[in-house]
């Protein structure tokens, strides 16, 4: 009888995803309006569920209502109404810090954030100066204290979805993070970390040669005896890997070593067809998907054990479906 997969193998359970609720079509912004972004609600929604948050209407602000703004210092600004000149600062922090928590509790796979926000913008967001004048930028103060508590959830902003580069690493970015979860509530021993690293050589490799390779001397000491802390340093690693958008040399890279485990069993015309599918890859002309699966082909004709179980090419089929959509 085969061995059953390990968990974090298994068919996963929606997507749940945290995001600025003005970004589903909820108005909830200053001016009683709102920011729907037809690609999140679109394309996203189809494999994503999601969590709204508002943290200016969830601290009793309404809809309409005065605007605010980060006033003083960049490091640590204040929350400020514009017109009354209220002090928010407090308010918010306190009500950050319980929200976050909260949606600590709710299994995220990710966390979509509304770009410029002064509660939600994940960088940039405008800093003024008591006399109203700009004076630099920063995050918004729950955005700040999302990224604090959860610094392994991948978060991004709406607004550099538009890169395609940022997009697909965002969405590889939640189902890795989705995997690794399911690792972690395994109550995995070090072996089982070996494996999961072992089946995400390839991925690591076209994100972070060098972190792949902290990571594995980071696993090598295991050996020499037991690690308590490793579990909480492979993820951080793991994650810190990932976060670093993969290029076309990288995949290229990653699709070449594939392509050289079987080359010398291929004939002239097969070597030529992928060799060339690479190449159109290179130049943009065909999408990844494209080689990957010619190369799944040969794979699987001679039984390539050192790829046949990896995620690199064999990911979720809705992360597929997402990072092949526009």
């Amino acid at each position: 009888m085969a061995a059953a997969p390990p968990a974090w193998r298994s068919p996963s359970p929606p997507i749940t995803i945290g995001i600025s609720a003005c970004l589903l079509g909820e108005e909830v912004r200053y001016d009683g309006g709102h920011r729907k972004d037809s690609y999140i609600t679109g394309v996203l929604g189809r494999y994503f569920s999601w969590v709204s948050v508002c943290p200016e209407m969830e601290i009793g602000l309404g809809a309409p209502r005065e605007a605010v703004r980060l006033v003083g210092d960049p490091v640590r600004p204040r929350m400020v109404a514009t017109q009354s000149g209220r002090d928010l600062t407090d308010t918010m922090a306190a009500y950050a810090r319980r929200r976050v928590d909260a949606l600590a509790r709710e299994g995220l796979s990710g966390y979509l954030l509304k770009r410029a926000s002064p509660s939600c913008g994940m960088e940039r967001v405008p800093i003024y100066t008591e006399a109203g004048l700009a004076s630099g930028a920063g995050s918004g103060l729950f955005a700040r204290a999302l990224l604090d508590a959860l610094p392994l959830l991948p978060v991004e902003e709406e607004g550099r979805l538009i890169d395609p580069r940022l997009r697909d690493n965002f969405i590889t970015r939640v189902f890795a993070f989705r995997r690794l979860t399911a690792l972690r509530g395994s109550a995995p021993g070090p072996s089982d970390i070996v494996a999961f690293h072992t089946a995400h050589h390839y991925l690591l490799l076209a994100h972070s040669p060098s972190e792949h390779m902290r990571l594995g001397r980071l696993l090598a000491a295991v050996r020499s005896g037991p690690r308590p802390d490793l579990l909480e340093r492979y993820s951080e690693g793991f994650m810190r890997a990932l976060a670093v958008p993969a290029s076309t040399r990288k995949h290229v890279e990653v699709l070449e070593h594939i392509l050289g485990l079987f080359k010398s069993r291929l004939g002239a015309g097969e070597g030529r067809e992928l060799t060339d599918r690479i190449g159109d890859f290179t130049l943009g002309l065909v999408p990844l998907i494209v080689p990957i699966t010619l190369i799944n082909h040969h794979v699987s004709r001679f039984r390539i054990s050192e790829a046949a179980d990896q995620v690199y090419l064999h990911p979720d089929p809705r992360e597929t479906m997402l990072r092949n959509s526009t």
